[in-house]
């Protein structure tokens, strides 16, 4: 063997030399494997050996999986390790022999020898596959909690455990042994304490109440680690630091928990991040990198334990000022990790005052080059961190922006020094605020025009420049330093270094110049005339210049000034970069990000990102799914009162939801909207004809009568939804004392609406839900206003049903019907036959079922006809798997529908839904 792992690199000199030598050994190895004399296991494990390597070198190897899987039956450890190593290296899921593997891996289980059951654990995470856990994943956690169970097997069996789960978490079950392995944080044993909190930190994530027993035996474990001295725990300290892995592991563990209720608990939880906090504090015990890369990995993970408590004001004081001093530190990666804990720290109200220390650290961070701007292999890595940082610091800047001058000026600073990390969101910031505020925008234009002068310029102050020129150039045009001819020329100079999207705004700037100065229409159209541009490669550029040119040549001053004029202000909205902190910060983070007082500049916070034109900078698309910010809670605008929901259904930016469940302050609780409404009238005797209409879509128009209408536009996303409700008044009357009030059934939020509705104009209600658990009563929503002094009461049932909140699942035919066998109970299915009440069109079938959540899976029914679906209802509190079947008989004009979930109440509420569709 030796002799043939030397040989082959040599003869791998050259490719051609290699393949021979590996030819003759495997027709060698073949011929052995034939050859009518039995080999012994030391030979097996030579050849078996020789095969992996060759696998190893790139080359296929299509025999000897037969004489690996004969080595597991062996006794001898070295020919039971190359087997298992072979096997777990090629042998693929699907393979003929996973039967037989599974048999010698029973058989090593019950051996208690072990070695052997370690090297049958490692195989079964190793593989991972779902046959494998299926057989052994019911066996496992027994050999995990036995008591008689070596440390060894136990350390394995936790993380062949984990990686189960991980790969099949419906097939690894809840038992009692969950319980039991909570106290494995109690063991003697480190390794096998690491491992259990790796398996307990991924399974609490779904089950928390299972695993809540783990917060004191986790802080108590902690305690003992943090409280240890370098030599108490030899085998386990890395570079005089005790147990890093752990201790982080721990800290992680604790944070998927709310603060422990138990005061004696959260006293030593509190003793323990102080010592943490404490030792960062202490001179260095060691000048080596990874001694203070184990101090600073503890270090930080508490902070975040810290943060995400956010109930210790003292605590939380210090974390900062450890980040404020990170911030100072010349190691890069510090100063990346300081500024994004910072960022989060930021929205915590304990904290405010603290972050504000440390702002002028953080603008004085914008002085000093990156690594990232460093164009070597090595540092380049950093590139996506470098990003990071600029993003956070742009955060950090808007949101504690003391005037508008001063934010300009950062941004512009920062795009200066790192431009190619700063994304487009900040820069589309600062031209909203440029064109929403008056009193910067000529400030604006010569803080561009003088930042352009310099001989390097990054393509992204280009962008600003010729967007704030094109619209503002003629405000610092008076100064012969900044005349007109000189602003076209400094931008043109920069054209030919640039992408193509920004030469495409470059051109659009050059037709603004035209109409703010006609003395430069000569050059301009010069310009636009060369080959370079009306022939350019690039479609848009050449379509541009075609465009621009001939609407300068042919149209007159007064068509040219409409068709260019000043872009209007945007609407005042949420800022995108604070929204992209909200974001990181999930769900329910609105409020904490905004706070009660507002700040000096806190309007600078408002605004949305421009909109595309054909003559200015193209923005992101409109995002209904709420990466950016929420609209206002009422907008008032006349319009037709034949026509009133006009625009309801655009894809405009003005409909761009953020979809969380949104706790801002001016956001109506549920409590809070109930007590509201008093003496509410009962659901009108349409509503749930009126539901009905909205199973299987999220748009349209709930409601109308000669006075009102109503209409809906919504979107979800797992268990969370946004929904947008548009109230049109059709009279030339004014609306009085209008009130739409929810009533108390779901998880949802409103934002209160102007209770005066002008005639012929429609107003906007937000709604923020989120699906705590399964239900089968759709809220009520109760609309009251004075008509003409007489009081109108409505109640209407809100289109929020359980299949919004479907998640679609592909499945494989295999995979559908082995989980269709699952639910097999009587409780777990229902179904339903049914006379069909619309034309059964197909396409129109389909149309319905993709509206209505599921999954349509092809090619899984035996019957082309039917209709086949799978999805998961996602809820807060569970997740409920649901497969759908739609048998459709065209002869008879009948459906039959079958439902299988594992819950009974989904499986009858969804067939009772679908049902009513067909």
């Amino acid at each position: 063997m030796s002799t043939f792992v030397l040989a082959a690199p040599i003869a791998g000199k050259s490719k051609e030399a290699e393949i021979k030598r590996i030819n003759k050994e495997l027709a060698n190895i073949r011929s052995k494997f034939k050859g009518d004399k039995a080999l012994d296991g030391y030979s097996k494990k030579k050849y078996v050996c020789k095969l992996l390597f060759i696998f190893l070198l790139g080359h296929d190897i299509d025999f000897g999986h037969m004489e690996a899987v004969n080595l597991l039956s062996s006794n001898k450890y070295t020919e039971k390790q190359i087997g298992y190593l072979f096997i777990s290296v090629l042998v693929n899921s699907n393979s003929e022999l996973i039967r037989l593997i599974n048999n010698a891996i029973k058989n090593d289980l019950a051996s208690r020898n072990p070695t052997f059951m370690c090297l049958a654990l490692h195989c079964i995470a190793n593989v991972g596959s779902r046959e494998m856990a299926e057989a052994f994943a019911s066996e496992i956690p027994r050999i995990l909690v036995a008591g008689d169970t070596m440390d060894s097997v136990k350390q394995s069996a936790a993380l062949c455990l984990l990686r189960l789960y991980k790969t099949s978490p419906d097939l690894v079950p809840m038992g009692e042994w969950t319980s039991r392995v909570v106290h494995l944080l109690n063991d003697q044993h480190m390794g096998v304490v690491t491992a259990a909190v790796s398996l307990i930190t991924c399974l609490c994530k779904k089950n928390p109440d299972d695993f809540k027993t783990c917060v004191s035996l986790a802080v108590s474990r902690l305690s003992r680690i943090v409280s240890s001295a370098s030599t108490d725990l030899q085998d386990y300290t890395y570079y005089f630091v005790p147990a890093p892995w752990l201790s982080v592991k721990l800290l992680r563990l604790l944070q998927c928990y709310p603060p422990p209720e138990d005061a004696a608990v959260k006293g030593r939880l509190v003793e323990c991040l102080e010592t943490v906090l404490n030792k960062a504090q202490e001179p260095p015990k060691s000048k080596k990198v990874q001694h203070s890369n184990a101090k600073n990995a503890i270090l930080f993970e508490a902070i975040s334990l810290i943060i995400h408590y956010d109930s210790e004001p003292n605590l939380l004081v210090r974390a900062c000022n450890q980040l404020g001093q990170f911030l100072q530190h010349r190691e890069t990666n510090l100063r990346y990790l300081a500024l994004e804990s910072m960022c989060t720290l930021a929205s915590s109200e304990f904290s405010h005052e603290a972050v504000k220390t440390h702002i002028e650290t953080v603008i004085n961070a914008l002085k000093v080059r990156g690594v990232g701007l460093k164009k070597n292999d090595k540092l380049g890595k950093k590139s996506k961190q470098s990003k990071e940082i600029e993003s956070r610091v742009a955060i950090l800047a808007e949101k504690y922006a003391v005037d508008y001058s001063w934010y300009v000026d950062t941004i512009l600073n920062l795009i200066r020094i790192a431009g190619d990390y700063v994304s487009e969101e900040v820069w589309y910031r600062v031209i909203q605020i440029v064109i929403n505020r008056d009193d910067v925008q000529g400030y604006a234009a010569k803080t561009v025009f003088e930042a352009l002068q310099a001989p390097a310029c990054h393509e992204n102050m280009v962008k600003v420049g010729g967007y704030i020129l094109g619209e503002f150039g003629n405000l610092i045009a008076g100064d012969p330093r900044s005349s007109p001819l000189v602003q076209f020329n400094l931008l043109h100079s920069k054209f030919h270094l640039c992408s193509v999207a920004t030469r495409a705004l470059l051109l659009s700037t050059y037709i603004k110049f035209i109409n703010l100065f006609p003395e430069t229409k000569a050059t301009i159209q010069e310009v636009l005339r060369s080959d370079s541009q009306i022939r350019n490669a690039d479609v848009e550029l050449q379509q541009r210049a075609v465009e621009y040119l001939k609407l300068s040549s042919i149209a007159s001053t007064d068509v040219l000034a409409t068709v260019l004029e000043e872009m209007p202000p945007f609407p005042e909205r949420e800022s995108s970069i604070l929204a992209k902190l909200k974001k990181k910060k999930g769900p329910g983070a609105g409020s904490e990000l905004d706070d009660g007082k507002k700040e000096p500049g806190a309007e600078i916070n408002g605004g949305m990102e421009p909109s595309a034109s054909t003559a200015s900078t193209p923005s992101p698309s409109a995002d209904l799914l709420g990466l950016r910010a929420a609209p206002p809670a009422s907008l008032a605008a006349p319009t037709s009162a034949g026509n009133l929901l006009v625009d309801v259904f655009s894809d405009s930016p003005a409909a761009a939801p953020g979809l969380a469940p949104g706790t801002d302050e001016n956001f109506l609780s549920a409590g809070a909207a109930a007590s509201v409404c008093e003496d509410p009238a009962l659901p009108l005797s349409e509503a749930d004809e009126l539901l009905n209409k909205f199973v299987c879509k999220n748009n349209g128009v709930l409601f109308e009568n000669q006075l009102l209408q109503i209409g809906v536009k919504s979107e979800f996303r797992q268990n969370l939804g946004r929904m947008y409700l548009f109230y049109g008044n059709k009279t030339s009357v004014q609306f009085q004392s209008f009130t739409p009030t929810r009533l108390p059934q779901l998880n949802i939020q409103t934002k209160a609406v102007d209770p005066l509705v002008e005639g012929g104009a429609q107003v906007q209600q937000v709604l923020n839900i989120e699906c705590l658990s399964d239900f089968t009563l759709a809220p009520l929503i109760n609309i009251k206003f004075r008509y003409g002094g007489t009081l109108q009461n409505i109640t209407l049932k809100l289109p929020i049903t359980l299949n919004k909140f479907f998640q679609a699942t592909e499945m494989q035919s295999q995979d559908f019907f082995q989980r269709w066998k699952q639910l097999s109970l009587p409780q777990q299915e229902s179904q339903k036959i049914f006379k069909a009440n619309h034309p059964m069109d197909p396409e129109v079938t389909k149309a319905k079922l993709l509206g209505f959540g599921s999954a349509l899976l092809d090619k899984v029914d035996p019957n082309p006809d039917n209709f086949v679906g799978a999805g998961i209802i996602q809820t807060k509190s569970l997740q409920v798997g649901c497969l759908l079947r739609l048998e459709p008989n065209a002869q008879a004009q009948m459906y039959r529908l079958t439902l299988r979930t594992s819950k009974e109440a989904v499986s009858r509420h969804l067939c009772e839904l679908l049902s009513e569709q067909f």
